[in-house]
């Protein structure tokens, strides 16, 4: 077997000559020459990347690809991180457990539960746009609003109080981190003891909210605290961290493509679901936005065959970028006729909260320069400091004059 050391390496240098949009430049060198390819991990383990949309998007769908394995302590991991990074649940319970998750969330994120919500993400939107505007300038527009949208609003949906949202961060950042196994399950744990708290509150002062709603379907779906509490931890950390990442690289996006930000600026109802799914597009918030699946069987990628039991990673901002399905994949465009990106998935792996987070990327974006329409990059892109050190990845601020 190939030493893991003279393997690609997770996570990819950055494009030394555009960090701040470009996507590591391995990941097109890959498609071309190795689109099923094995690399090491930055656990130290190795898996199939796999960097083509066509057979992305079709293992998306593949019954014989999951979460789960049956040998989850000697499994490969993507990371040291306590949340995404390893195999989850048995094999012969993972098609009911998703389905039984999907039955239990499909109500409260549906798109027209998630549409009665506008108004109100609305409503926060602007009151965050009034404190930045009030505060001093340079401006962090990821600590104005980048971090407290997605929080606030995936707090209200869930229940969770929204002035807890500092216990969020830390507990986010630290479950993500790449390297420190320790450190990240400490941190995942933390979070998942405050939903136990929750639990209690909420049976004895239901809402209208998820938690309320996991709680009365309790004895019919036959649900544990442990299994509530886990839910809860795992909604509130995917339901707000990929959106962060996507409102700070859509806001670096435009404000360095000064043509698309005047198409955008021109007629910002008209252009911004495009705009969004362009953001959401060519976005890279990290040099390995991957997702980790296991071989349940031996599976045929082009010309090569995957064992069973061995991790394949499926990059969203590789398919995305991929020039066999978009015309100048690396050019940011906001009128281009997008066919099917892949940022939320695809089939059976589609996020649940991709309509909620579609909200709140419209809303800030059809608005963001009403509000601010001198607003600027405050110094140049390349001084960006990114969270590589994370699974997420992002920006750790994004600083911005107007």
């Amino acid at each position: 077997m190939t030493a893991v050391q003279e393997l690609p390496r997770l996570p990819f240098p950055r494009d030394p000559e555009n960090p701040a949009t470009a996507i590591a430049p391995l990941f097109h060198q890959l498609r071309t020459r190795n689109p099923v390819a094995r690399v090491g991990t930055p656990a130290g383990d190795e898996g199939w990347l796999i960097t083509r949309y066509k057979e992305i998007k079709e293992l998306f769908n593949d019954p014989r690809l999951g979460r789960s394995h049956p040998d989850p302590d000697n499994a490969a991991r993507i990371a040291n991180a306590a949340v995404i990074s390893g195999p989850l649940g048995k094999p012969e319970d993972e098609v009911a457990n998703r389905s039984r998750m999907r039955r239990l969330f499909a109500p409260s994120f549906s798109a027209r539960r998630v549409e009665k919500l506008r108004l109100e993400v609305a409503e926060i939107v602007r009151e965050l746009f009034d404190a930045m505007e009030a505060g001093p300038q340079p401006a962090d527009f990821h600590e104005a609003l980048s971090f407290p949208l997605p929080v606030l609003v995936i707090c209200q949906l869930l229940g969770v109080p929204g002035e807890d949202r500092e216990e969020f961060r830390t507990y986010s950042n630290g479950a993500t981190n790449l390297y420190d196994r320790v450190e990240s399950q400490a941190a995942w744990d933390r979070l998942t003891s405050y939903m136990y708290k929750l639990i209690e509150v909420k049976r004895k002062e239901p809402g209208q909210d998820v938690f309320s709603d996991l709680i009365e379907a309790q004895e019919r779906e036959n649900l544990s605290d442990d299994e509530i509490a886990g839910l809860g931890a795992a909604l509130l950390f995917a339901g707000h961290e990929t959106t962060v990442t996507r409102l700070d690289i859509g806001t670096l996006l435009l404000l360095t493509h000064p043509e698309q930000r005047a198409k955008l600026q021109a007629d910002p109802r008209g252009m911004v679901k495009n705009a969004v799914e362009e953001i959401l597009r060519a976005a890279a918030p990290s040099t390995q936005d991957v997702l980790p699946r296991y071989t349940h069987e031996d599976i045929q990628v082009g010309e090569t065959t995957i064992p069973a039991g061995d991790l394949v990673l499926l990059p969203f901002t590789a398919a995305n970028r991929d020039p066999q399905m978009f015309d100048d994949p690396d050019v940011f465009d906001i009128t281009r006729q997008i066919p099917q990106h892949l940022a939320f998935g695809h089939g059976p792996r589609f996020c649940i909260g991709a309509s909620l987070a579609r909200v709140e990327l419209q809303i800030v974006f059809s608005t963001l320069f009403e509000r601010f329409p001198d607003l600027q990059l405050a110094g140049s892109p390349n001084d960006l400091e990114f969270r590589d050190d994370t699974l997420t990845g992002g920006l750790a601020h994004l600083p911005v004059v107007w």
